[in-house]
């Protein structure tokens, strides 16, 4: 009896001690989590943190750019959003943005480290690169860039050619409907595959189709919860299956594609006539062969795939925008081929001479970028060194965001901020321009690509625009429904493209 008695208290004594240290245990981590998580002084105002996870279960990542928005209402124009233990500050308004990313620039030049980027691209690059790498790897790109025709008549003249085969491509549907996405994509890709492998890449070619969906999947799946959850506990969702795991997947075999094609190059590679990026970039690893600066093998994968895709995405989508626009405001089309006919007739292609004097084509085109608004909230900095704006500090670490949705949104600055309208950019018939309008962001981390990005927008949309005239398939509804990825993309869709004779 006794025996029973002692084993009865042994067993509650048991339980009680392993349920007292288990909540010692979450106590602890719980006060762990608030202690480093603290607000410092003057930390801008925010919506209340939930311990380990912050505010992720407060937005809708399936359109986090609008969920913010009611932050921003609340709490102001400098705002803190915390994920897990990355601690976010997003910036509203034109005044501070530009405080931030002009007389504070070098305070915002780095990129932040996500577990995920830091898996695929490990600091290397372009586009997740920070300090004396990115300085580097963007130094040279430029210089490449312009000597392989940017700003150059050498380089329009590639892009009018191919914005004629996109015309064939689009002439052989029929005026039957059909899914403009990768005919366009291998259009705009074409351009700087010329200038990064020296080559195009005909539309069928089905290796090429298969590396352009690649890229598809790696924007769509950037932004996915799964992935969002890696970033913060990958220690734990590394292990668990889910969209970050095809993700990965994803970029390993981009990554692959462009260490082929490098292979390829070396095989004929002549460091006295370099053909393109590629054979530029050789021949700089030659020139530091202790590996003291960032010209190497993965660097020039990460460099080639960041131009890649920062070359096809981003035009592709404000284009794939541009056409479903024409189709869904008739009246604006006309006015555009009224004006097209009116400068340029139906006998030649248009080219970069004939912008100044097509206001309205003009106009149109910023205005698919302000209502596409493709990059939303900006691509993330990173606080450099313990920074103060407007009052807040910002410290060492924090991630940066831009509100670029509340900036092409602001019923202030735009007559009819949720309506596609070219007036816009207009004033008394003149194109106008509008500080407010920021699509390629500002400062030194602007896109390096947006003198090539305005060339291409203008020549393919005005030629495309010349040769057809794009409508919604009969029994059909178009919309403005978008998906959001790493870019914010129209919803999958069909249109028809009539020839205009």
């Amino acid at each position: 009896m006794l025996a029973a008695a002692g084993s009865l208290v042994a067993a509650i004594w048991a339980a009680l001690h392993l349920r007292t240290l288990l909540l010692a245990g979450v106590t602890f981590l719980f006060l762990a989590d608030y202690l480093k998580r603290r607000r410092p002084k003057n930390y801008p105002p925010g919506p209340p943190r939930l311990p380990f996870i912050g505010c992720f279960f407060q937005l809708d990542f399936k359109q986090p750019h609008l969920a913010v928005q009611k932050f921003v209402k609340k709490y102001g124009n400098v705002i803190s959003l915390d994920f897990g233990v990355m601690s976010s500050v997003l910036i509203s308004s034109l005044p501070l943005i530009k405080e931030a990313f002009t007389n504070l620039d070098e305070n915002f030049l780095n990129r932040p480290i996500f577990p995920l980027q830091k898996h695929i691209f490990d600091g290397n690059g372009l586009i997740f690169s920070s300090g004396q790498t990115w300085k580097e790897q963007r130094r040279f790109a430029l210089m490449t860039l312009r000597n392989f025709g940017l700003g150059k008549k050498s380089l329009e003249q590639r892009i009018r050619e191919e914005a004629h085969h996109l015309v064939e491509a689009i002439a052989e549907e029929g005026g039957q409907p059909f899914d403009p996405h990768f005919s366009i994509n291998n259009a705009v890709s074409n351009i700087i595959c010329s200038v990064t492998f020296g080559e195009r890449f005909e539309y069928h070619d089905s290796r090429f189709q298969e590396l352009l969906r690649l890229l598809d999947d790696a924007m769509y799946l950037g932004s996915s919860v799964m992935v969002n959850l890696y970033n913060i506990f990958p220690w734990i969702i590394k292990h668990l299956p889910g969209q970050h795991q095809t993700l990965l997947t994803t970029w390993r075999r981009l990554k692959l594609y462009i260490s082929d094609i490098i292979a390829n190059h070396r095989k004929d590679w002549n460091p006295e006539e370099p053909r393109d990026f590629i054979d530029a970039f050789l021949n700089e690893m030659t020139k530091y062969p202790d590996k003291t600066t960032s010209f190497n093998e993965e660097s020039l994968v990460c460099s080639t795939l960041d131009l890649f895709i920062a070359g096809t995405e981003t035009t592709s989508t404000t284009l794939r925008w541009a056409l479903l626009y024409m189709a869904l405001y008739p009246e604006v089309q006309e006015k555009i081929q009224a004006e097209i006919d009116r400068v340029i007739g139906q006998g030649r292609l248009p080219s970069l001479a004939d912008r100044d004097s097509m206001p309205y084509t003009n106009a149109a085109i910023h205005e698919v970028q302000r209502m596409g608004n493709i990059v939303p909230m900006n691509v993330p900095r990173e606080v450099a060194v313990d920074t103060t704006l407007a009052g807040f500090h910002l410290p060492k670490g924090s991630i940066v965001m831009t509100n670029f949705t509340a900036l092409h949104m602001d019923p202030k600055e735009w007559a009819t901020p949720d309506v596609f309208n070219p007036e816009h950019f207009l004033e008394n018939g003149q194109f106008k321009k509008r500080d407010s309008f920021l699509p390629f962001s500002m400062g030194k981390r602007a896109c390096l690509g947006e003198q090539l990005a305005r060339s291409e927008l203008f020549i393919f949309f005005t030629t495309l625009v010349q040769k057809f005239t794009f409508k919604p398939p009969a029994n059909e509804k178009l919309s403005t429904k978008f998906r959001f990825g790493i870019t914010m993309s129209p919803v999958s869709h069909r249109i028809c493209a009539v020839p205009r004779l």
